[in-house]
């Protein structure tokens, strides 16, 4: 299995992600909670990525259409998410990264966002995942969690068969009984073997899928484990919901990780990816 990936993902003119890029962070809140939020977390964790030369894209949901609960706050909606958006890439200069669930948001959200993003729910939406493939922006595709490593090259496959070579794939964990996740760091190389970029999604992977009865519970002390065994097989980058406050986040505040906590979790992922390459 290979170590590292063969290519990179062209983002924009000044962010490449994967191959000898470097680790690679994509980082934000789970959902868009207000523009000034957006805009005060996009610039907290530009700050970070720029003090360390890490390549950053910018993570926020506009609508959060698999919450558990119908009373769930689900995020400002496609039009109104995409402004927010845009407006975080204008001032800050950022690429921005978002959910597409439905065909008909793809058009429209490919004229803002930088990578559209595959729900690993919908992994295997053959009409979705092609339709972002045709907008010839980069497509990050989430591993279902009811999905092998392996079956995930299918998905890859719908991709390239579009003429569109920028894909990549994320790790969030395996359904391990009843609300309950599991990672096998096998995915990682089993991935990377189809030569394109993986990120560990170590918020997600550690969440509890319904464990609070009307919503997902989560255990994020746990991710920077997560994070570390990954990177140690060799993710090309880290994917994390960060918030300032995760007791206050109005969506996963169970596996969020704190702002103030990255700093040093980033430091010690770029030590080890260092120590890795130095030593392979």
């Amino acid at each position: 299995m290979p170590t590292a990936s063969r290519k990179k993902v062209k983002i924009s003119p000044a962010v490449a992600l994967g191959g000898t890029a470097g680790l690679f962070l994509i980082a934000g809140p789970c959902v868009i909670e207000s523009r000034r939020h957006a805009l005060f977390l996009a610039r907290a964790l530009k700050t970070i990525a720029e003090a360390t030369g890490t390549p950053f894209v910018f993570k926020a949901s506009f609508d959060k259409a698999n919450r558990s609960s119908r009373d769930s706050f689900r995020g400002p909606g496609l039009d109104k998410g995409l402004d927010i958006l845009r407006a975080v890439k204008a001032e800050t200069g950022v690429p921005v990264l978002s959910d597409v669930h439905e065909t008909w948001q793809v058009e429209k959200a490919a004229g803002v966002l930088d990578i559209l993003q595959i729900p690993a729910f919908l992994c295997r939406q053959t009409d979705l995942i092609m339709a972002a493939a045709d907008t010839g922006k980069p497509v990050n595709i989430k591993k279902g969690q009811f999905m092998s490593p392996q079956e995930m090259r299918n998905a890859v496959d719908k991709v390239l068969g579009r003429g569109n070579a920028s894909v990549l794939l994320t790790e969030r964990g395996t359904t391990f009984g009843y609300n309950n996740l599991v990672v096998d760091v096998r995915s990682i190389p089993i991935m990377k073997s189809f030569g394109c970029p993986v990120v560990i999604d170590a918020s997600h992977s550690v969440q509890r899928p319904g464990g609070e009865g009307s919503a997902s519970g989560g255990e994020l002390d746990f991710i920077p484990t997560i994070a570390r065994a990954a990177v140690a097989a060799g993710a090309d980058g880290v994917f994390l919901e960060v918030h300032e406050n995760p007791a206050e986040a109005k969506s996963d505040k169970h596996n969020s990780f704190p702002l103030n906590r990255l700093e040093s979790l980033w430091a010690g992922l770029l030590a080890l990816k260092r120590a890795l390459r130095e030593n392979s």
